[in-house]
């Protein structure tokens, strides 16, 4: 009877231990994946927990270390398509390598509010952390705070601690700006998004250093609210001055909404004003006309995040990656002056 019942007994962390012929206190090492491990032990006792079929208990690992299998999302903005992109492929790039992902939506970017984010994740004893949250003032608040585990932020600011990934915001600014010069526009405007948005402002940025290299007169931008509501009600203000020829929106649902407002007002697009916009929404190539507009490749952000924060969490050297450039999409609602 106690031979089969030693047969039964489910083996433990120490006779992996004893099979290994090293202490329990390296199999946890091995299998929190400690840096310090010799390779020739790391190897010992991963053989010894193939031939007992040992099976962490992953709620005591987590009760010993402090932390769980769970990457943590931070996300200061709900329901738009880049975020939920990216968060799509931070949950798929997790799984993939036996972690969940947690998301904690931001009700407000209050310092207050981001602690509170903070602290529910550290409760909830994530392994690391990826922001996004795409204002200034987050990543000011988040820089002076303990996070106490790896963090990489996404559309990072200038300056901000840690691990940071982002598209090249500017260079896909430049990029449609110049297209729009290239068809013959010297009037151009801008339909900027909010202040204190990292996005905004660089998109911004590209297109006036666009138009200054092409010594072009420059107009003050137009601040928006990312939305098309704002885009369409642009669209009926600017149809009274008609003083340029082209608009660049800093996002599809701004570019959209401001082609709706110029065709109530009886504006063609793009025969008497060019519209472009910036992220193509899948939407984008389906409204009329179809905008001309900037890919930007959400999806590999999430999948980046990811390896750099495993690479953080387990302690080996983080992949070196360069900004995500975004690509220029041709379409319709762009012509020639």
């Amino acid at each position: 009877m106690a031979a089969s019942g030693d047969r039964a007994r489910v083996p433990s962390i120490r006779d992996v231990a004893r099979l290994a012929g090293v202490s329990h206190q390296t199999v946890s090492r091995v299998l929190n994946e400690h840096p310090s491990i010799r390779p020739e032990t790391r190897k010992r006792v991963e053989d010894a927990i193939s031939v007992l079929d040992y099976k962490p208990n992953l709620a005591a690992r987590a009760l010993v270390t402090s932390r769980t299998h769970t990457i943590g999302v931070l996300s200061a903005t709900i329901g738009e398509f880049g975020p939920t992109s990216s968060i799509a492929s931070i949950e798929d790039a997790a799984r993939a390598e036996g972690y969940s992902v947690t998301t904690v939506n931001l009700p407000a970017t209050t310092p207050e509010a981001i602690g509170d984010a903070i602290r529910q994740l550290s409760r909830e004893q994530v392994s690391g952390i990826v922001a996004l949250a795409p204002q200034v003032r987050v990543f000011n608040v988040l820089r002076g705070m303990a996070v106490g585990v790896p963090l990489v932020s996404l559309q990072t600011a200038s300056g901000s601690d840690g691990f940071t990934l982002s598209a090249d915001q500017v260079a896909g600014a430049r990029a449609v700006t110049e297209h729009l010069i290239d068809l013959g526009h010297t009037d151009i405007l801008h339909l900027a998004g909010p202040q204190d948005w990292i996005e905004a402002e660089s998109r911004m940025r590209g297109y006036l250093d666009a138009l200054r290299e092409a010594d072009l007169p420059t107009f003050p931008p137009i601040r928006g609210d990312w939305t098309a509501d704002f885009g369409h009600f642009a669209g009926s203000e600017l149809a009274r001055r008609r003083d340029f020829t082209a608009v660049f929106a800093a996002n599809d649902l701004m570019a959209i909404g401001l082609m709706h407002g110029f065709r109530d007002a009886g504006i063609d697009v793009p025969r008497e004003v060019s519209v472009v916009g910036f992220d193509d929404i899948p939407v984008a190539a389906h409204v009329w006309p179809p905008l001309t507009t900037v890919h930007q490749d959400f999806p590999e952000l999430g999948r980046r995040a990811v390896g750099m924060l495993l690479a953080e969490i387990r302690g080996e050297r983080a992949p070196q990656y360069g900004a995500v450039v975004p690509q220029l999409r041709l379409r319709s609602s762009s012509a020639a002056r």
